[in-house]
């Protein structure tokens, strides 16, 4: 039997005071519903069906990327079973159906390959879990005396003793496509919401004999669902949290857990250190010895043994060699690649460029769509003039190049190996290797110009 899986994904969240819909709002960098479809993504199954409404195609049209996913569109939303509806007629009779919901993002592949399983033998399995204060709106899981599932009250319709139960039903199970055909069309609005109840099935399986079993989850944080921007920020802490204590238990050595942000993926080697405030995004690798200090941002970068990253730098979309030293103040921008023992200083930034191995710009440089040699020594307020208002053009500095400060390099140029360029020069011409080159400035000297004098001479 295949497994089909559908996200309930078409609600405002009006409680979240935004025009965006509340499964695009972000978590550790990742749209909710994205943490929901990666946690399924992990399941063996055939399709999955996404179920949108607010924002119209917003939904689709931003996490177009997802595989394996067809859009449904929920018109009008009448409730949960009016959701699930409006994907069933795309599952076939003999797949077992996956509900979840794209608001819940910490829920993991764990619990859903059990209650996958729970379904086996009946074709009904719940996520169920008992908490202390039940009142948050979710709806209690009724059983008679022998334990067994008999129906599921929500909060609003409940009664009595059901207001006391502490079990609740967290909105989760896999139902055999065949059976929950049958009872959508059965559902009515005949509760306090007015809308069609998916939990109604339960007791329609119940009154046809057919037992329903649970299972639960093994964090009381996996069903928790994000209603306002408070849950989002509690929610992007405990997910953190979780985060570098991952991290550290593998040797990486974090600095204050709590000023930490992974908002991607991060492959961390031995003795690594890493700084307050420090935000890795995307896809990182950061290997051996590697040492990361505060107020840094690195995103979709490599970076090998030994490198150094002082405070307050941006690596973006990089690839940092061995023993490298940058920072503080440095940017790293994408398609850059530093050779080893490259050393890069401060409120210096690197564009689409290679530095091979041993150069060294220290200061207040802008380095584009350039080839640096090996060995080169970059001064102070040096940049390449990689930009004609309409085209990108390369500079090409050969390996021992000398480029004192205060250079303009107009690509596209090439300086030669060996080459020295003098303080304050603008290079417009190729360099030949092994020259010195300067521009001709006459200075001149007024001579009796204190500062009470400080006038324009005839």
């Amino acid at each position: 039997m295949s497994l089909s899986i559908v996200i309930l994904a078409a609600g405002q969240g009006t409680r979240m005071k935004s025009e965006l819909p509340k499964v695009l709002h972000m978590l550790a960098g990742r749209t909710l519903l994205e943490h929901v479809y990666s946690a399924a993504l992990q399941l063996n199954f055939r399709e999955a069906y996404i179920v949108y409404g607010y924002g119209g195609e917003l939904v689709p049209k931003r996490l177009s990327h997802l595989q394996a996913v067809s859009w449904v569109e929920q018109k009008r939303q009448l409730g949960t079973g009016h959701a699930v509806k409006q994907a069933i007629g795309h599952v076939p009779d003999v797949d077992d159906v996956l509900i979840l919901y794209g608001d819940v993002p910490l829920i993991t592949y764990q619990t859903l390959q059990r209650l996958v399983d729970a379904a086996q033998d009946s074709g009904f399995s719940l996520l169920t879990l008992k908490i202390d204060d039940p009142t948050s709106g979710y709806g209690r899981i009724v059983r008679d005396d022998e334990g067994n599932v008999t129906r599921i009250v929500e909060e609003k319709d409940a009664e009595g003793d059901e207001t006391s139960i502490r079990e609740i039903n967290t909105g989760m199970m896999t139902v055999q496509a065949r059976l929950l055909k049958r009872w959508l069309e059965d559902l009515n609005q005949d509760n306090a919401q007015g809308e069609f109840y998916l939990t109604d099935t339960i007791q329609m399986a119940v009154e046809e004999g057919i037992a329903v079993s649970s299972t639960r989850p093994d964090y009381v944080t996996e069903i928790e669902g994000v209603n306002d921007r408070v849950q989002l920020a509690e929610m992007e802490r405990y997910y953190q949290m979780a985060q570098a204590h991952h991290l550290m238990q593998q040797g990486v050595a974090i600095m204050d857990p709590m000023r930490f942000d992974l908002r991607g993926y991060l492959e961390a080697g031995q003795d690594v250190t890493i700084d307050i405030n420090v935000v890795i995004e995307g896809n990182v690798s950061i290997s051996n010895n590697v040492m990361i200090g505060p107020n840094c941002l690195i995103k979709d970068a490599d970076i090998a043994d030994g490198v150094h990253i002082l405070s307050n730098c941006v690596i973006d979309n990089a690839v940092i060699g061995k023993a490298c030293r940058i920072g503080p103040f440095s940017r790293i921008r994408p398609q850059t690649r530093l050779e080893e023992d490259v050393h890069i200083g401060n409120f210096v930034e690197v564009k689409n460029s290679q530095v091979q191995s041993g150069s060294k710009m220290n200061h207040l440089s802008y380095i584009g769509d350039s080839e640096v040699g090996k060995d080169v020594n970059v001064g102070a307020g040096t940049i390449t003039c990689n930009y004609d208002g309409a085209n990108k053009h390369k500079t090409i500095i050969g390996d021992n190049v000398h480029i004192g400060s205060d250079t303009q390099l107009i690509a596209p140029v090439t300086v030669g190996k060996d080459a020295t360029i003098a303080a304050g020069t603008t290079v417009i011409k190729d360099v030949e290797p092994n020259v010195l080159l300067r521009n001709q400035l006459k200075q001149k000297v007024v001579k009796d110009w204190g500062t009470e004098l400080r006038k324009t001479p005839e």
